[in-house]
């Protein structure tokens, strides 16, 4: 008797940390998971007006670096601004970037040529900084932020003002900016899927 109980005693413990240690334990990512971020990802060019936090930043940018990239050259860097002032005059400067002030905060998708792959290979940095940008965004969707990819490369002009805006260097090209912050619902996810753009085997 004096053994059974003991074993109960036990048992009676050993469950209830078996249920703290499930709750502790990250739940595993599953593709649907996955696929419910992508298909529900937006663009959003309206803001609350509450700034995301830095952790949730550096949270993006983690994963802006988990992408692949050509030969493994990583090619990128990036330039976090949240700074009022330099959001505006970024704001000013760039005509399809107006909501990044409302928004709070701006990531700077930058290919470093000198990272780059050299010769014919250089212009990979394109496709990475590309895939890097678009984890930011599919991140920013899993931790119920917004975001809006809006372009600067290849245009020259726009190149040049946010290199001399940020005292980013010539060998550095920004890609892209992205506006991050809280959205205020207003855009809803496309179905931009159609069968029409699809070419089995051969065209």
């Amino acid at each position: 008797m004096k053994y059974r109980a003991v074993v109960a005693m036990l048992g009676a413990c050993i469950v209830p940390l078996c249920c703290v240690a499930a709750e502790v334990a990250p739940a595993a990512s599953s593709g649907a998971d996955t696929l419910s971020v992508i298909y529900a990802r937006k663009s959003v060019r309206h803001y609350t007006g509450v700034a995301a936090t830095k952790d949730q930043l550096e949270t993006l940018l983690k994963a802006g670096m988990a992408a692949p990239t050509a030969v493994d050259r990583r090619p990128w860097a990036f330039v976090v601004v949240t700074d009022k002032k330099i959001l505006n005059a970024l704001a000013d400067g760039l005509p399809y970037s107006k909501m990044i002030v409302q928004a709070g905060a701006a990531i700077i998708v930058c290919g470093d040529l000198n990272k780059a792959l050299p010769g014919e290979g250089q212009a990979f940095w394109v496709q990475d900084c590309s895939a890097a940008t678009q984890n930011i965004l599919l991140a920013a969707q899993a931790l119920g932020l917004g975001a809006v990819w809006t372009g600067m490369y290849p245009s020259s002009e726009r190149v040049n003002f946010v290199q001399q805006a940020l005292g980013i260097p010539k060998e550095v090209i920004p890609l892209n900016i992205i506006a991050v912050g809280h959205p205020v619902g207003d855009e809803k996810p496309k179905d931009k899927f159609d069968p029409v753009n699809i070419h089995w085997e051969k065209w």
